[in-house]
């Protein structure tokens, strides 16, 4: 009866730990504890929204209109180009960066990055999708859904952690050097993801 919803678990768990921007927004923001349960629940519901799509057959339709996906990969390249400049900028500042020394994100803000991170991520329609509604396929009619519920749970408990985990890195980004090297790698981890879109991988 449980052998669905684990197995959506841990599937679920194993596409969504991994550095990339939507997590490393999240990760962000949480130490700086700028509207961290909108965001953790903007990016799991998002995720949630996406792997019950993929189960309920947007996977096969995507599979069969690729001009989609090629236009999420140019939107979602420009997108964290944009926002890994930003990045960088802030890295670059001679200034104090500490958890309250810079002006924060509103929460539109914070909102509509979160949905861009997710929606313009051509690899969040063949993982979470495409991968995702594969694997549930697989479990019949009547344990799709526990493996979708499984896979669910799994962001939603990541988002979370990450989010309020985050918190316990304060001390450490007390000093502004921390935040440079963050944004740094933040900045690296947007430019190669963009450059992977662009090359097609």
């Amino acid at each position: 009866m449980l052998a669905d919803p684990i197995a959506g678990f841990l599937s679920g768990a194993a596409l969504i730990i991994a550095i990339g921007a939507q997590n490393a927004f999240v990760l962000r923001q949480g130490i700086r504890r700028e509207h961290v349960l909108a965001i953790v629940l903007v990016c799991a519901s998002a995720d949630a929204l996406l792997i019950g799509a993929g189960i309920a057959g947007l996977g096969v339709l995507l599979q069969s209109a690729p001009q989609a996906l090629t236009a999420a990969r140019y939107g979602g390249a420009a997108f964290l180009l944009a926002y890994g400049l930003a990045a960088a900028r802030r890295a670059s500042r001679p200034q104090q960066m500490t958890i309250d020394a810079d002006a924060g994100m509103s929460i539109s803000a914070a909102m509509a990055t979160c949905l861009a991170f997710t929606f313009l991520n051509p690899h969040v329609y063949l993982d979470t999708v495409i991968l995702l509604g594969s694997l549930a396929s697989q479990r019949g009619e009547s344990g799709r859904w526990g493996f979708a519920a499984g896979a669910a749970v799994a962001s939603f408990v990541w988002f979370l952690a990450l989010g309020y985990g985050a918190r316990l890195l304060a001390p450490i980004f007390s000093q502004a050097i921390a935040w440079r090297v963050l944004d740094t790698l933040i900045a690296l981890i947007m430019a190669g993801l963009a450059i992977t879109l662009l090359v097609g991988q």
